[in-house]
């Protein structure tokens, strides 16, 4: 399957697709319209309020006007946040109390891609429900456009990047961080996070060189954070004088991946583990939430503290909310190096991991790759194949059975896929719910024992 040929992917995740076949400005105007519809019906209000903010890809403002169109013409009052971060538009659903958001990003998709997701009048994800829900207004163009005197209204708020920092700021030793001084590298990859990213770190008292920092929304690299995207941060982390770290965004700057001071990229799984071990030190303890595919390196910090524990959950942010409000978590995230730190948003958030991450330097005094080296380290593997290359959608279901027959044995999850863990390990089969592919995750003491457990799954499943 080429990626022209990709379907518009509808999830808990929202809407993505290809821009131009799959995603355009009609499949937005009608998306956003089911979502305004939802909205009427389920607050009651004739004029729901709903910020919109965009990633800043070259292609969002379009789809981001159709969007507005949508959203108007079925009666909702918008706020136009023009390009802003993901965890940037919850956070200004609280700010102006409005009734829900809508985020015109393909998060880390590369860009031929775009989509629409959906927030709630807390800032949240919808879970599954709420978003099947949406997603069948939208299939079945159950929208309740307006007439003419019912047309929402348009009003802009380009601070969401100040709001936003200052909101981060708030729940970190600031003065801890600005003694420091610490010499930092962030690659933005030409993203929304450029304004925001930088801000923040500057308000620390960091020293910053900004790689792909100017928002063009053409990407300086393909755009996930993963090792084999992030040589240019690497090489200058490394080469910086004093440099404490180096921070890669992805374009909606909703996860963050990491490098030591040595240039070393340490893997987007810490980006979580290493925030959580600053938020326990706090704290003292307290419940964590995590996925399904997220390292068990969450759980050995967990440990560490009396009383505290991890709820796994299935893929994707809204599940990880659900996760942490049932159990009355204080923190969370998913091993894509996204965070969720509920007193700043409910949504992945790459500032208040990159703040936390800080803080805990300037509490440990010692430099980034001491504090890695101290958790049991695992080895991860992760593969993906193209759905029409195992058969499509048709086959995932029966492969899962396989699996889950094949190791009925050992501990056997299927809240997601299905993940089985063994003594020594675990391996992750499941569909993605944003790309047409299917993922294949294990995780075990060394990249042989990893590499087969993907394998024996593979078999075991027939792909």
């Amino acid at each position: 399957m080429t990626a022209h040929e990709a379907p518009l992917m509808l999830s808990v995740s929202g809407a993505r697709g290809i821009v131009g076949t799959t995603m355009t400005p009609e499949v937005a105007a009608a998306y956003a319209g089911a979502f305004g519809s939802f909205l009427r019906a389920t607050t009651g209000k004739a004029r729901p309020r709903v910020a919109v903010g965009l990633d800043g890809r070259i292609s969002g403002p379009p789809l981001a006007a159709a969007a507005i169109g949508g959203l108007t013409a079925t009666g909702c009052d918008v706020i136009e946040l023009g390009v802003a971060m993901t965890p940037s538009v919850g956070v200004m659903i609280s700010h102006h109390r409005a009734d829900g958001g809508l985020a015109i990003t393909a998060s880390h998709n590369p860009i031929e891609w775009n989509g629409i997701k959906c927030l709630d009048g807390d800032g949240l994800a919808p879970p599954p429900a709420i978003a099947k829900e949406i997603v069948d207004r939208f299939k079945q163009r159950r929208i309740d456009w307006c007439g003419p005197l019912e047309t929402g209204r348009v009003t802009q708020d380009h601070t969401s990047a100040r709001v936003h920092c200052n909101r981060v700021l708030a729940q970190v030793d600031a003065d801890a961080i600005r003694s420091r001084q610490f010499a930092v590298v962030l690659d933005s990859v030409n993203g929304s996070g450029c304004e925001g990213g930088r801000m923040l770190l500057e308000a620390l008292g960091c020293r910053v060189t900004h790689l792909f920092g100017e928002p063009t929304g053409v990407f300086g690299h393909t755009p996930e954070p993963l090792v084999q995207n992030l040589v240019e941060l690497a090489r200058t982390t490394g080469s910086t004088p004093g440099a404490a770290c180096g921070f890669a965004q992805d374009p909606d700057a909703d996860r963050l991946a990491i490098v030591d001071e040595t240039g070393r990229f340490i893997g987007e799984e810490c980006t979580l583990v290493l925030a959580a071990l600053r938020i326990l030190q706090r704290t003292g303890g307290g419940a964590l939430a995590a996925n399904l595919s997220t390292s068990r390196m969450i759980d050995d910090v967990a440990a560490r503290f009396p009383g505290s524990r991890v709820v796994r959950t299935a893929v994707g942010e809204a599940n990880v909310v659900a996760g942490l409000r049932s159990s009355g978590g204080i923190f969370g995230g998913e091993g894509n190096g996204g965070v969720i730190l509920p007193s700043v948003c409910w949504v992945r958030d790459s500032l208040s991991a990159m703040a936390l991450v800080l803080e805990l330097l300037a509490h440990e005094g010692k430099p980034l790759s001491a504090i890695v080296a101290s958790p049991p380290r695992y080895a991860m593997i992760k593969r993906k194949m193209e759905l029409a290359s195992v058969g499509g959608m048709a086959v995932v279901g029966p492969a899962l059975a396989k699996v889950k027959a094949a190791f009925a044995s050992e501990r056997v999850s299927d809240v997601d896929g299905v993940r089985v863990d063994f003594a020594d390990g675990w391996v992750h089969l499941r569909a993605s719910n944003t790309e047409p592919i299917v993922r294949v995750i294990a995780e075990a003491a060394t990249e042989a024992r990893a590499n087969e457990l993907c394998d024996l799954c593979q078999r075991a499943a027939g792909v």
